[in-house]
Parts: structure tokens; C-alpha cells; sequence
């Protein structure tokens, strides 16, 4: 069993943490939940779960432990899958719910045209997490065929060195919000930058058209 993270200081609400331990079962089953629990240093969780409320108390460095214990456990290339994973069923099972997200399933917002509901959609995705956690995290539209998406306080390579992108759960969170936002169309995107690289930031690269 891993000893528990080194805390940042830097939080999600504690509802995230459940949404997320949800989606770890769904996709693991509770076994493999307890299991990634011990590998990340995180049993104090097994039995006992945090409040289902919306007040910071998950620290970055916990969603971190996650990722390298997946990795380990899994492998870079089948990590790499249950992430992704992990992050369309975060977004489609809690995250849609949140706050700047809700008028998306308005009459009004479902009639928009596909890039217009793109273009304040997106936004509106990092702007839930800016709101309700210490992540900080923005789109810019450079030109051309893609918006970058970009995390510049980052829950999942937190506290490690890297030698490849990390962010998966980030890109999986992406491209199911995309899917929720276009009435379901599937979207391409890609990590271009990763701070536990040494980058400045993480970046995404999330192209306009679906694909197909």
C-alpha cells in the first residue's frame, strides 16, 4: 500500500471526489475500486467517503496518485483507456448538472448551430471548474480548425515528472461534453502541452469539426 499523498494545498469539492469514486466502481467494479485506492495511497477512503457536499476538501494531489496508480496497475497504454473513460463518465453522470452548464439544455441552446453552440459551450466547461475549485483553466480560439483548451493549475500530473501527456481524464471530461453539447457527435482532441513535462501549462487541442 502507497503512503498517502503529499497535499497541494489546492481543491475540488467533495462532491467531485464521490462523483469520481462512482465512476472508478462503474468502471472497475468495487474490488477494483478498493484496489487503486490502496496502490494510490488513498484507503483512508475505502470506508469512509467524504460529504456529499460542495465544499473544497479534495485535494489536487489525490486525483495525481489516482493517475499513477491507474498507470501502474494498468500500464501507460491501458491507463491511458480507463482514463479517458474515467472522465466521459465523470462528465456524464455529475459534471453536466454544474452550474454554467445547465442552460445547455435549453430549447434555445439545443437550436444554435453546431459551432455556435461550440463556441459558448466549451468556455462554459472550464468556467465550472474555475468556479467551483481551485483549477484555473480557459479556451482560446487561435483560428484554423481547433480551440485549445487550456489548464493552467492542473489536478492530474500534479507533483510529477512525466515523459508523456497525462491528462487524460481531462480529455475524456472534453470529449463527452462535446457529445452532451452537439446532441451527440464525437469530437477529436489532443493534449498538446503537460506541466508534468515542464510545459507552462496543459493544453488541448480540441478540433471544431466531429468526426465522420
Amino acid at each position: 500500500m502507497a503512503s498517502t499523498p503529499e497535499l497541494s494545498g489546492l481543491y475540488y469539492p467533495n462532491r467531485f471526489l464521490l462523483i469520481l469514486f462512482d465512476a472508478l466502481e462503474e468502471i472497475m467494479g468495487r474490488n477494483g475500486l478498493n484496489a487503486i485506492l490502496n496502490m494510490a495511497g488513498l484507503s483512508q477512503f475505502i470506508d469512509n467517503p467524504p460529504p456529499d457536499n460542495m465544499e473544497k476538501g479534495f485535494d489536487f494531489a489525490y486525483i495525481s496518485a489516482l493517475n499513477r496508480a491507474l498507470e501502474e496497475m494498468y500500464g501507460p497504454r491501458g491507463g491511458r483507456g480507463l482514463q479517458l473513460r474515467l472522465g466521459r463518465v465523470l462528465f456524464a453522470q455529475g459534471l453536466a448538472n454544474f452550474g454554467a452548464l445547465v442552460g445547455a439544455s435549453d430549447l434555445a441552446f439545443k437550436v444554435l448551430p453546431l459551432q455556435a453552440k461550440l463556441k459558448a459551450g466549451l468556455p462554459a466547461v472550464a468556467k465550472v471548474f474555475d468556479s467551483l475549485s481551485d483549477q484555473t483553466s480557459y479556451v482560446r480560439d487561435p483560428g484554423g480548425e481547433q480551440y485549445h483548451y487550456i489548464i493552467e493549475r492542473c489536478s492530474m500530473c500534479w507533483g510529477r515528472s512525466v515523459a508523456r501527456p497525462g491528462g487524460f481524464i481531462a480529455a475524456g471530461i472534453i470529449e463527452e461534453s462535446l457529445r452532451w453539447l452537439s446532441g451527440g457527435q464525437t469530437f477529436r482532441v489532443d493534449q498538446m502541452t503537460c506541466m508534468g513535462m515542464g510545459h507552462n501549462n496543459c493544453t488541448f487541442q480540441v478540433y471544431k469539426e466531429p468526426i465522420g
